[in-house]
């Protein structure tokens, strides 16, 4: 039944491949010119949030959401300037027109600078707004806070503007100085903006080196644009449906890319085996006969043929990969933070898009393409490439470099064996000193210019710097002060200060000895904090409690997703082969793969190593959430490959070969292309590594390092090994079991 929907779906694109091209290209321009040319009024990228990853109802978002309601201030800008004493000659004059400019607008509250203050920059406040070594000073702008988000955007533009405007004239009255403008708006804008560079960098580096991977996987260049072109519309789609999406629910920066990257990758994987699959079943059939009548409509039947046959075959692969991937991602919305909720409904949909263009849009470039793509590339032509493209490109042969590989660890599949999981073990042991952190400003580069707003502010004025831990309570300052000596008293703390807020609430602003706000001492401190009583309702907010409150949600939901990830898996795999031995074996491996990607993750950014060479600055930990999305999409990528290398065992199986034959020649069959389709997509997150913003290179490297152990320790030599061992013990599976997949079985 399986099959001749997928047998009806070849048939009906073969019928009208142009229609599909049409509609496909259509859907593709129309999602890139809404979601990057923002056509409509509005770009994706314009709609796009940023902040700490929280979890909705904690304790930090409940406590950071009641101190934004009754402080109810307004957004602050900041000209930051450097290299000009606010008392040296001209820098009053220069100021006295911005002053001027911002106080006539209604929207603007205040505008504090060393001048303003009473007593002038000579006073205790005044020397708030002087840098420490006295060489510069600070123009702080506050805002209505009662503007709309559209009004607060509007009068962020024009103040930035007027801030910046006025750094020349300081800089005719003190040659040399300097000046930045920062605050949280343009912090967001930053982000979002190296998001886009990002995606842009890294679809440079990816497209151009994965077309070229496949113009030598395929021989030629018009079999390697199949799947490009399937990659493509998944991109334009993709972004037009993340637009959508964020008119529904707040999408993070971070989300662009992350869904792109999986897009990308998954569509070039599965037009990679289809047209592969394509190609194998045109070689097989009967070319015409040389000095025979040309017969367009043979050739044509030919091709049809040859289409539905793959449609049959690895169209269905296809699809149940998908599906596999699917669940996987799914696993992220059982978690209770938004940011990964938000992931796993776009990652599906991105999933859903990648293998719709890859059972419709390449299928009818094949169809138009027909039997061109089976004539010999420019490729062949060269002297000893042909010998090579003959090794590891005919898929039709059940000898080659594959099978010979296959062969060498059939002989000592245990020794094999043990030597991988040993190997895997050695590169997972660094996650036993994982660390996790919302790393926040830390995110952009260092020489990107909020970031250096905010460490210009941390270090010449620590009078603005925000205390590392805030205790929010609900109790007059009287009563705050008698319990912060128990607060004061807590490991780690070296010193609080008590404010009011509004009579009802106060706060304890704690500074930490170890001055980091998302380390482990924070975290031990935050703890600590919470265990105390001060008799009264409050609430311990900052970095580090965002951070505890987020791996909890996590460890409060892992095993529910695991659960049912690996369940539904479990069932999926069983169906596919009719065994419970393979869907057991396939998770224990994953498992191991995806641990061993992680400890490599571990050891290169938390620990600095490759810093230099992969451009980044060490935070000291792992972004909370790239934790959660490495592990789905690592285990979703690693069954991806799993169901391309059993369809073709189970194919031969079922066929009657014998088990290790089949393993055998299944591997020759399918090597090729997990082999490539592994390379293109680390070809494709390896791209992403390239840009600036962290959690995009952390979340880009592991999964390469996921792909790159899956498709060569795991699937070239554990799986071989491993099936070698169990013999007739892989297809295994209980009478009444048996009888179950003999009715529902996905592959027969």
């Amino acid at each position: 039944m399986l099959a001749c929907v997928f047998e009806s779906l070849g048939r009906r694109v073969a019928a009208r491949p142009r229609s599909a091209v049409v509609v496909w290209a259509f859907l593709t321009a129309a999602g890139l010119a809404l979601a990057v040319l923002g056509v409509h009024g509005e770009s994706l990228f314009s709609r796009l949030t940023s902040g700490d990853p929280g979890v909705e109802g904690s304790q930090s978002v409940e406590g950071a959401r009641i101190l934004d309601e009754i402080t109810a201030e307004g957004v602050n800008l900041t000209l930051a300037v450097e290299g000009a004493a606010p008392t040296a000659e001209g820098v009053s004059d220069a100021l006295d027109p911005l002053h001027d400019s911002l106080l006539a607008d209604d929207d603007v509250v205040s505008v504090l600078d060393p001048w303003v203050v009473p007593e002038g920059p000579d006073s205790d406040v005044g020397r708030l707004f002087t840098s420490l070594d006295g060489d510069g000073f600070l123009v702080v702008v506050t805002l209505d806070p009662g503007l709309t988000a559209d009004e607060e955007a509007v009068v962020v533009d024009a103040v930035t503007e007027e801030l910046r405007a006025v750094v020349p004239d300081i800089a005719a009255a003190v040659p040399g100085a300097t000046g930045i403008v920062g605050g949280t708006p343009l912090v967001l804008e930053a982000i979002t903006h190296q998001v886009e560079q990002d995606l842009t960098t890294g679809e440079a580096i990816a497209l151009p080196i994965a077309l070229v991977i496949m113009v030598v996987v395929f021989g030629g260049f018009l079999a390697a644009a199949m799947p490009m072109a399937g990659a493509f519309a998944s991109i334009g789609v993709g972004l037009g449906f993340l637009l959508w999406l964020s008119y529904l629910v707040d999408v993070d920066a971070s989300v662009v890319n992350v869904v792109t990257l999986l897009g990308l990758g998954l569509s070039i994987d599965y037009g990679l085996l289809i047209v592969s699959r394509f190609r194998e079943e045109l070689q097989s059939a009967a070319p015409p006969r040389a000095g025979a009548p040309r017969r367009r409509s043979r050739s044509d039947e030919d091709v049809e043929v040859a289409l539905v046959r793959t449609m049959a075959t690895a169209g269905r692969t296809v699809a149940f990969s998908a599906l596999t991937v699917a669940i996987s991602i799914a696993g992220l919305m059982v978690f209770e933070p938004d940011i990964l909720r938000s992931i796993g409904a776009a990652g599906l949909a991105v999933i859903l898009i990648a293998v719709a263009t890859a059972l419709t849009l390449v299928p009818a470039l094949l169809r138009l393409a027909g039997r061109r793509l089976v004539r010999p590339g420019i490729l062949s032509t060269i002297p000893g490439v042909s010998h090579v493209l003959a090794r590891t490109a005919d898929v039709e042969r059940d000898e080659g470099a594959f099978s010979a590989l296959a062969g060498r660890v059939q002989r000592r599949p245990g020794l094999v064996a043990a030597a991988c999981v040993l190997v895997l073990l050695v590169l997972a042991s660094p996650v036993l000193g994982l660390q996790m952190r919302n790393s926040g400003i830390d995110l952009l580069p260092e020489d990107a210019s909020q970031r250096v707003f905010v460490t210009r502010l941390a270090e010449s004025y620590p009078g603005t710097a925000s205390p590392e831990v805030t205790v929010l309570v609900r109790a007059s300052v009287e009563e705050t002060e008698a319990w912060s000596p128990e607060v004061a008293g807590v490991e780690g703390v070296e010193s609080v200060e008590v404010s009011d807020v509004d009579g009802t609430y106060s706060t304890v602003g704690v500074s930490l000895a170890s001055g980091d706000p998302g380390g482990q001492e924070a975290l031990d401190v935050v703890g600590a904090i919470r265990a105390l009583d001060p008799g009264t309702d409050f609430w311990v907010v900052g970095q580090a409690a965002g951070q505890a409150d987020f791996v909890e949600a996590l460890a409060d939901r892992m095993w529910w997703a695991a659960a049912i990830v690996v369940t539904a898996t479990f069932v999926l795999l069983f169906l596919m082969t009719g065994s419970l031995v393979i869907p057991l074996k396939a998770l224990l491996t994953n498992a191991l793969s995806i641990l061993a990607s992680m400890g490599v993750l571990v050891w290169v950014f938390q620990d600095g190593h490759l810093s230099g060479l992969l451009d980044f600055t060490s935070t000291g930990g792992i972004e909370t959430f790239v934790v959660a999305l490495v592990v789905a999409f690592a285990f979703g990528l690693a069954m991806d490959y799993e169901v391309f290398l059993l369809s073709r065992i189970k194919e031969l199986h079922d066929a009657g070969v014998e088990s290790e034959e089949a393993v055998r020649r299944g591997l020759q069959r399918s090597g090729r292309i997990i082999t490539s389709a592994a390379l293109i997509i680390i070809v494709v997150f390896a791209g992403f590594v390239f840009g600036q913003l962290l959690v995009i290179k952390q979340v880009g490297f592991a999964l390469a390092v996921a792909v790159l152990l899956d498709a060569t320790i795991v699937r070239m030599l554990l799986v071989p090994a491993t099936m070698t061992m169990l013999g007739r013990w892989n297809w295994w599976a209980p009478r009444p079991l048996r009888a179950v997949h003999e009715r529902l079985g996905i592959i027969h």
